[in-house]
């Protein structure tokens, strides 16, 4: 775009001096044709070089350079998909975060009564063209609740600059208007606010007076309230509730550290010879479910090693459906497996694990190390990792269920992104190369119900994290049952 613009320059340039030199030689318009010289010159300017000048071969040049470099990278650039879920994510910040879209759009991250929970050196605002596109993504999944947030910002943005075109613009007023309407006409089901929706119709036939089909609209939204509908309180999407409010977006405030016994921090060797010259800093999150936090369990030079060797094969991230794997949109990420082959730096960090677990990673044991890269509102729903069916993919490892977790945060996050865990009440945020952990399974097998946990969305940065699941065949002398079988 940068060569397009200076090729194009240069030639606007040389317009304007063509321009202003026939200006100058028929500013009496007489002597043009009195003198030969002059009216030959006429005459080849409107037979030739007025046509070379419609028909450039200069801009028809620069035109083909931006559209062969295009091609060159069209490819890589984003898709529908890509742009989509771009627009669902900012609906999950504005859901999970409790952010007023009015905020977002302007740049603004925080919610009512609270400071910024992300306050970006450069204040970037939302256009009125971006607010719409949010709100028709919204809009064709029938999300009016989400639909009616955006479009009223589109509307109220469009209204300001009406009559002033943007290049970049695909919608209008008049779009946003459009299904704005509609939006109200429909939401909530059987009871949508037709008087708002025919205002809003009306101000669209004020800009598009021969649209055929919203005056039809007008009349059928007419006819509505003169049999006595549509006349509640008008929707605020400022005070109602979405419908489906993400559980871990509410978790109750944690109760102060001395009413929980037995947490602290420590240096552990956990009996291993590994950590005798280098103890792991070990900070006790919870006891029920057991939950620790190994602080800079790997360095920054290790983190930067598995990400490089991670990124080439990081693909859209799945979950056990059945006995199949696929796609969901209630986990977004990226991810990629590891071998413990693939560089000495996974090898060193599977003899680390090991030695602060006391448990045997050894294949089938425990499963390749698993580096998933959440990116924009990149998040993951409350889940469980063992298995809680029988039918589970996890199961064909023939090791058994996923006894132990360890997450390892390769990368800080300037907002968002904690791991929490939903019946616990509690979450955990992102803290750069430590190293989280926690027991799937009871003593006697059975899966533990608190932890039930959730990859909040990343509001603000790029969250890298490396997973270590270890199963409970192999470990049945490191991690014995109790003689009480309800342990």
């Amino acid at each position: 775009l940068r060569s397009y613009l200076r090729d194009e320059s240069s030639r606007l340039r040389r317009l304007r001096r063509f321009y202003e030199k026939v200006l100058v030689l028929h500013q009496d318009p007489e002597a043009s044709v009195d003198n030969p010289l002059l009216a030959f010159s006429l005459i080849k300017r409107l037979h030739s070089d007025w046509p070379n000048v419609i028909y450039s071969n200069e801009a028809t040049r620069n035109t083909q350079a931006l559209h062969a470099g295009l091609r060159e990278v069209e490819q890589e650039l984003p898709g529908t998909e890509d742009l989509d879920g771009a627009a669902r994510a900012l609906m999950r910040l504005q859901d999970v975060y409790a952010l007023s879209v009015k905020g977002l759009a302007s740049g603004v991250f925080q919610r009512a009564g609270h400071p910024p929970l992300y306050s970006p050196s450069r204040r970037v605002s939302l256009s009125a063209d971006d607010c719409f596109h949010v709100g028709k993504v919204a809009y064709d999944t029938g999300d009016y609740y989400h639909s009616i947030a955006w479009l009223e910002e589109a509307v109220s943005l469009f209204r300001r600059s009406y009559g002033s075109w943007n290049l970049e613009d695909r919608s209008s007023l008049e779009d946003a208007l459009d299904h704005l309407a509609f939006s109200y006409f429909i939401f909530p089901p059987r009871a949508g606010n037709i008087s708002h929706a025919l205002s809003l119709s009306r101000e669209f036939l004020r800009y598009d007076p021969r649209n055929q089909r919203v005056s039809r609209n007008v009349a059928k939204y007419k006819k509505l309230l003169e049999m006595g509908m549509g006349t509640r309180v008008p929707w605020s999407p400022t005070t109602a509730v979405p419908p489906s409010h993400p559980p871990w977006s509410s978790l109750s405030p944690q109760p102060a550290p001395e009413q929980l016994p037995h947490l602290g921090c420590s240096y552990e060797t956990n009996s291993s010879p590994y950590l005798l010259l280098q103890p792991a800093k070990k900070e006790m999150v919870r006891i029920q479910p057991y939950v620790a936090l190994y602080h800079d369990f790997i360095t920054d030079a290790e983190a930067e090693t598995i990400k490089g060797l991670a990124g080439p094969w990081l693909q859209r991230s799945v979950v056990a459906s059945g006995e199949k794997q696929q796609k969901a949109e209630y986990r977004i990420s990226k991810s990629a497996w590891l071998k413990d082959t693939a560089d000495p730096v996974v090898r060193a960090l599977d003899q680390r694990i090991a030695a602060i677990t006391g448990l045997d990673l050894r294949p089938p044991y425990a499963e390749y190390l698993q580096v998933v890269n959440y990116g924009l509102g990149g998040h993951y729903e409350p889940h469980f990792d063992h298995a809680t069916s029988m039918k589970s993919p996890l199961y064909r490892m023939k090791s058994g269920n996923r006894i132990a977790t360890v997450m390892i945060y390769l990368s800080a996050v300037e907002a968002g992104g904690s791991t929490a865990f939903i019946y616990a009440n509690f979450s955990v945020p992102v803290v750069k190369n430590a190293a989280l952990f926690w027991w799937n399974l009871q003593r006697n097998g059975n899966g533990d119900g608190d932890t039930l946990h959730a990859g909040c969305p990343v509001l603000a940065g790029d969250k890298w994290v490396a997973n270590k699941w270890i199963h409970e065949h192999g470990q049945e002398f490191r991690r014995p049952c109790t003689a009480d079988p309800r342990d």
